[in-house]
């Protein structure tokens, strides 16, 4: 099953702040950095454990 890196981030990030309630910049710092990492060299490794 191949599940888009957006849809994956999206449902962490929802359940994380429904069942921790993290400060609201840790998930904003955890997406953001989520996507930067979506697109760099370090994408191919990422790729390994999403699939």
């Amino acid at each position: 099953m191949e599940v888009p890196l957006w849809l994956a981030l999206l449902a962490v990030g929802y359940l994380g702040v429904k069942l921790i309630r993290p400060p609201a910049w840790l998930i904003a710092v955890l997406l953001l950095g989520g996507f930067l990492l979506a697109d760099s060299v370090l994408a191919p490794a990422i790729d390994i454990f999403i699939k």
